[in-house]
């Protein structure tokens, strides 16, 4: 292998590299990697630039602690509209939906409490969360299953992720404010409201 061939990227280029690689692959937290965070923020300017090629914007949310890449939105009648999507859309069902605009309320709730920063659940405390928006009669193990199944799910959207040796405990991550937004969340509790007629009155729906 000859030396043209052989070097790595280095000086500048590295660094661009070592914060845009992690930001491809998912969200990235302060609380996660310091020196990476730190690093965003100093090469945030060249990051937007370098994304924005690709139809991606960058979002950060220094208050919080998180950053992310999303599709920019753009007019239909921009020839970047035709362009094929980097970050895929992930259709969600009703009741991932739901739960994630109950897990949004309960972080609002708790913000508003103040102390802590880091909202905890356990397995049983999200059921209650669902409990109330189930038919009456509804059988306990089948809810506990249904639970686990939209759990799995919000994990995978890394809306919340599972803590390391505490079996059943989860953290609602601090992104999920960035998809719910405080317009939103004015109006949870009328969606709330139709989502329990919703879900009473029919038989929930597979996820798409």
């Amino acid at each position: 292998m000859n030396d043209e061939t052989s070097v790595q990227a280095s000086g500048p280029a590295a660094e661009l590299s070592s914060v845009l690689i992690p930001l491809l692959k998912g969200v990235s937290y302060r609380a996660d990697d310091a020196a990476h965070w730190s690093a965003l923020l100093e090469l945030q300017g060249r990051v937007r630039d370098h994304v924005a090629v690709l139809g991606l914007e960058l979002m950060v949310d220094e208050a919080e602690g998180y950053a992310f890449l999303r599709s920019r939105t753009v007019p239909d009648d921009d020839p970047a509209a035709k362009l094929p999507r980097l970050v895929a859309r992930r259709p969600l069902s009703f009741p991932v939906s739901l739960l994630l605009a109950l897990l949004r309320k309960k972080l609002a709730e708790f913000d508003a409490a103040g102390g802590d920063t880091r909202l905890i659940l356990s397995r049983e405390q999200v059921a209650e969360l669902l409990r109330v928006f189930m038919p009456e009669g509804s059988n306990e193990a089948r809810l506990i299953d249904q639970v686990d199944t939209h759990l799995n799910r919000v994990v995978e959207l890394g809306f919340v992720r599972r803590l390391r040796g505490q079996d059943g405990m989860f953290e609602v991550q601090r992104i999920l404010k960035a998809f719910v937004d405080a317009q939103w969340l004015g109006e949870l509790d009328a969606r709330l409201a139709a989502y329990r007629a919703q879900l009473q009155g029919r038989v929930e729906p597979d996820e798409e």
